[in-house]
């Protein structure tokens, strides 16, 4: 993880002991500086907060961030948020997954939470394998790639997170890579500001794993190849489909405005409760 700032302390659980549990050159690390400084940008405090998490290697973020937290069961982050926000619409909540926890046995929840357009930020973290049980494959690792259940090589063909979520309807849809923070960082932001289900998927190495069984060397070796085989959404559109092919595309992919899931439920309540009591005793 980067080096913690000054102003990032406040956020931090203060009898927590560091280093965190993340391996050497993993980008979890990252992506929780960036959470934290979008927060810190939107001047929210932190009782404002929910961060909810299932299980895995990003699953362990709540246990360092000093909000309001749920650390719930596997793939299970979302059926939590949702009754959160349903309860308290006005807390800011927030879900963090890892690939496998968000698209595997997450995979149903995460899809019809976007098709409610419910106000959750999803920060789906994705390393492209199950970092935390030894490397299994996810629903996002690539064809060909070698995993511990894929010791001869992927066959299986894997999603495509945004296009699939901005499918089903999100209403906020980014990617980001852990090499580009700063730009991380805003997109994050964007999200936490969006009305309705938003998604930031973080592009994140695993050396220990996925990098290790695919010898693509190092950590720092897995960040330059996150900076050279990835361009922005601008620069994309200017590239041919043979140009795009094995690149990366990060940036806003998908903004809609579409009716949130707790304003229409509250309507609804009030329109039965009125009828309800329009009714001779």
């Amino acid at each position: 993880m980067a080096a913690i700032l000054p102003y990032e302390y406040k956020y931090l659980r203060a009898k927590k002991k560091f280093p965190h549990v993340w391996c050497p050159g993993c980008g979890i690390g990252i992506v929780m500086g960036s959470i934290i400084r979008a927060i810190d940008s939107l001047g929210w405090t932190k009782n404002e907060i929910m961060l909810v998490s299932g299980i895995g290697c990003t699953s362990r973020m709540p246990v360092y961030l000093d909000f309001n937290t749920l650390h719930t069961m596997h793939g299970r982050a979302l059926a939590f948020a949702t009754g959160v926000k349903l309860a308290n619409p006005g807390l800011k909540v927030i879900a963090v997954m890892g690939d496998g926890d968000a698209l595997a046995i997450g995979g149903n929840h995460v899809i019809h939470a976007a098709r409610r357009n419910i106000d959750i930020t999803s920060i789906i973290v994705n390393n492209f394998n199950y970092g935390m049980t030894g490397g299994q494959h996810s629903p996002t690792t690539p064809m060909n790639a070698v995993t511990a259940t894929s010791p001869h090589g992927m066959i299986e063909p894997g999603f495509d997170t945004c296009a699939l979520l901005s499918a089903a309807g999100a209403s906020f849809v980014a990617r980001a890579t852990v090499y580009h923070v700063i730009e991380m960082d805003g997109l994050i932001r964007q999200a936490l500001e969006k009305k309705g289900f938003s998604v930031v998927e973080a592009l994140s190495p695993c050396p220990t794993n996925y990098g290790r069984a695919n010898r693509l060397g190092d950590a720092v070796k897995m960040m330059e190849d996150m900076r050279d085989n990835s361009v922005t959404v601008t620069k994309a559109a200017k590239m041919t489909p043979e140009e795009l092919s094995g690149k990366i595309v990060r940036g806003v992919l998908a903004e809609r405005e579409a009716p949130e899931y707790t304003d229409l439920y509250r309507e609804l309540c009030e329109r039965v409760q009125g009828k309800a009591a329009e009714v001779p005793k």
